[in-house]
């Protein structure tokens, strides 16, 4: 089973682990959900995505690095 948009922790963890270089404050929204998109596993609609969802997966990538 793929990874969704509401996987938001597990999106975390594997952002970090492919990107451990780039800063998560850094990141627009576009960019952010390109990578996403491009992660291994990553299987949800791209139309189901979000600025709040955007959101909440820089917000705890910024948390997880703290």
């Amino acid at each position: 089973m793929g990874l969704k948009w509401i996987d938001v922790q597990e999106i975390v963890i594997e952002l970090d682990e492919k990107y451990p270089e780039l800063d998560p404050l850094q990141i627009n929204f576009p960019d952010l959900m390109q990578m996403v998109l491009e992660l291994d596993g990553f299987d949800d609609d791209p139309s189901h995505c979000g600025e709040k969802i955007l959101e909440a997966i820089q917000m705890t990538w910024i948390e997880e690095r703290d």
